[in-house]
């Protein structure tokens, strides 16, 4: 068989008995439209009908922190993947050099999601269906480029072709949200919805914080000079959101930690960051100070609060110094969510009106912590693995040691999390196929019937995230 051949049965369980079953529950689920309810797709992307991505490199490699890190951890200067330095040094520019070093170290991904993913793209995606290595990159990168010059590659095209009811963005909390405006205007129909995210103004040691302030002050219409005129401008910027079809925000954490400052404490810490003399506690308190009034916020105007805690970012500085942001250099840390999320979920927790979605790096605390806590608490749900256990194993192990505990009920089915925007099939087929193994395990065991089996799929495919995210 070709290796990039694409098996009807990849992913299912290699017991025939189990592995029927699976295939039987998929395909009452596989023709159903992708709910995309958290990602990172450029929404720019969408605002012109006429937008073309530009080369395969610039869609397949550059912008992808999953083959940056691995190709970095092979030794491969991202210099010579055409990555932009920040200093201006000149970086590689010659597109077929650069695929053909993504090509010949292809084999790295073996085994990994990123390897299944890309072999889904280019097989399911751009019709390429000889395995990608050193001898076939330049025939590869050529039907590549012929296809982004079709207008069947268009974002927009591709968006309808592969059947996606709903995409939401991620977009900083100062955002006017032109690109989103632009596609209201243009009377394309494709549902395209802004996320809030308001990292780079509560976390006081982001990078860039006091321009992200002065951003943000610009587009609420509100100057910000203390505490309270900060919450108001991200309370009127929330609207705004809102007004665009935002129904959730998005909230990257070290820590999970919530606490409730008193007003006079929290602008103490304010005022000592307007003037540049924050400390990490300074920051780690009044994030946590920022969490608590999110959440007022979220049961006030209805958007569901996301949680994404426990990654040391930046961790290779070497890295962050040369090239910036989002370069794999973020690495997971322990998490401890029971006492963390204490002052938040006694005081919010109890209230339905909140939804609080929790993802976690840290497997251990699915059990100990995270099933038990969503198990209880009505306002709290899980996300789905993250990241790092976006993958057949981590859904596996999710499946295995949250749902006994929490119930299916309190999760949130799937979202994809990516940037890259060709290899949204790809992740929402592997959760497919995986839950389908899941749950043919339970009715090979006698746990459920085929019927309960049937509305569980449907649930796990698009009915979880449409309820948790209001779609």
């Amino acid at each position: 068989m070709n290796s990039n051949s694409l098996s009807e049965d990849r992913f299912f369980d290699p017991d025939p008995a189990i592995r029927g079953l699976a295939r039987e529950l998929y395909l009452t689920i596989a023709h159903l439209p992708i709910v995309s309810p958290h990602g990172h797709v450029d929404p720019w992307l969408f605002a012109d009908g006429s937008k073309r991505f530009s080369s395969p490199v610039d869609l397949l490699v550059i912008p992808d922190h999953y083959i940056l890190r691995m190709l970095y951890s092979q030794g491969i200067a991202l210099e010579s993947l055409g990555v932009p330095r920040l200093d201006g040094v000149p970086v590689e520019q010659d597109h077929r050099k650069i695929w053909q070093i993504f090509a010949d170290h292809f084999y790295l991904f073996r085994g990994t999601p990123s390897g299944t993913w890309l072999t889904h793209e280019l097989n399911q995606v751009f019709g390429c269906h000889q395995p990608l290595n050193s001898a076939t990159a330049r025939e590869i990168y050529d039907q590549i480029e012929t296809c982004l010059s079709s207008p069947e590659f268009l974002p927009r095209h591709l968006f309808e072709r592969f059947n996606i009811e709903v995409l939401c963005t991620t977009d900083p909390a100062w955002e006017r949200l032109e690109a989103h405006q632009a596609i209201h205007i243009s009377g394309w129909q494709g549902q395209i919805r802004p996320t809030f995210r308001p990292d780079g103004v509560i976390n006081l040691d982001a990078p860039g914080w006091r321009a992200n302030l002065d951003r943000l002050s610009h587009s609420s219409g509100v100057e910000i000079h203390s505490t309270r005129r900060l919450i108001q401008a991200l309370e009127i910027q929330r609207l705004h959101f809102k007004s665009l079809g935002a129904t959730a925000t998005d909230h990257a954490v070290l820590t999970p930690a919530a606490a409730e400052l008193a007003p006079g404490e929290a602008d103490t810490i304010f005022q000592r960051a307007l003037k540049g003399q924050s400390t990490p506690e300074d920051a780690a308190r009044f994030t946590a100070h920022m969490l608590m009034e999110m959440a007022r916020m979220s049961i006030e105007d209805g958007l569901a609060m996301q949680i994404h805690p426990g990654s040391y970012r930046n961790h290779n500085r070497l890295v962050f110094h040369n090239f910036g942001l989002d370069m794999g250099g973020d690495i997971p840390i322990q998490t401890e969510y029971t006492r963390h999320l204490l002052p938040l979920l006694n005081k919010y927790g109890n209230d339905s009106r909140l939804t609080l979605i929790l993802f976690t790096l840290d497997e251990t605390t699915y059990s100990r912590e995270l099933a038990p806590l969503a198990g209880h608490y009505p306002a709290l749900k899980l996300g789905p693995p993250w990241w790092f256990y976006d993958s057949l194993n981590g859904m596996a192990r999710y499946f295995d040691q949250v749902v006994e505990t929490a119930g299916l009920y309190n999760t949130v089915g799937f979202n994809d999390d990516t940037r890259a925007f060709c290899s949204i099939p790809a992740r929402h087929d592997t959760w497919r196929r995986a839950s389908a193994n899941w749950v043919a395990e339970l009715v090979a065991r006698h746990m459920v019937g085929i019927d309960e089996a049937q509305e569980m799929m449907l649930e796990l495919a698009v009915g979880l995230a449409r309820c948790a995210y209001k779609l």
